[in-house]
């Protein structure tokens, strides 16, 4: 494949840093960057921008997840299980990327992107403080659950990952926002290194590009992070809000338009 003009390279660097900026505070930055290396590199194949974008985005969610790590200092007891799984349904998804249509997943993803923000705008209260929902090996296996589901997602398809693991951390676990995007940076950088196994065997990667908005990704993430560290629970929350709101405008888009 030739190499992209100078304006796309810059669209792509430009897409990269936004989506890492967005995915470090609230995930769901793959719906920034995959659909720009889809304009972008019209002559390449689906598995091809799949992987690329991937690349990408583990740049990006490596210093993200370090930066949380750091500084909010995640509970292993619920990251580690929620990573373990994440990977292995992050490899089952990859594995079978090629055969799912990618048509099928907008509108599904469009009506659980609208019951997530509605669920959360109806209850104002909800992640502003950690109040666990469940107790003991029961709180593992919810943990381990919405990781194997969601990552299983992720390696086949992807964009919204990061956005849906924070919800089931706050919905389901009961963490507040901010505990949440945490732990989530920490299992979606999981997700992302499992469909790396699986991609870069079969030499799907374009290295060039996906290192370059791998770059742009990384110094999003890092800013967008830091930020959300600092500003704390309210900041992510009306964060989360407003991408998912533009997710809904976005996927309602594809589908009715």
């Amino acid at each position: 494949m030739p190499d992209p003009a100078l304006s796309t390279v810059v669209l792509l660097a430009l897409a990269g840093f936004a989506a890492g900026w967005v995915d470090a505070v609230v995930g769901g930055g793959g719906l920034i960057q995959l659909p720009a290396l889809v304009i972008g590199l019209p002559g390449a194949s689906p598995v091809q921008i799949l992987a690329t974008n991937k690349l990408g985005s583990v740049c990006g969610t490596t210093v993200s997840s370090a930066t949380y790590y750091r500084r909010v200092k995640p509970d292993p007891r619920t990251f580690v299980p929620l990573m373990v799984f994440a990977f292995g349904g992050g490899v089952a998804g990859a594995l079978v990327a090629s055969l799912i249509p990618k048509s099928a997943f907008n509108p599904i993803i469009l009506v659980v992107l609208i019951l997530v923000g509605g669920y959360i705008l109806l209850k104002p209260n909800l992640g502003q403080v950690t109040e666990l929902r469940f107790a003991g090996h029961h709180h593992t296996v919810a943990a381990v659950g919405a990781g194997l589901a969601i990552g299983f997602y992720d390696g086949a398809l992807g964009p919204g990952t990061g956005s849906f693991l924070v919800f089931a951390l706050v919905g389901l676990l009961g963490y507040n926002f901010l505990e949440a995007s945490a732990k989530a940076r920490l299992a979606n950088w999981a997700t992302n290194v499992a469909a790396l196994a699986v991609f870069v065997p079969q030499g799907a990667v374009l290295w060039k590009i996906g290192l370059l908005v791998g770059g742009c990704n990384l110094l999003g993430a890092y800013l967008g992070a830091r930020l959300a560290v600092a500003r704390g629970v309210g900041f992510v929350r009306v964060i989360f809000m407003v991408v998912v709101g533009a997710f809904i405008l976005r996927i309602g888009w594809d589908v009715f338009g």
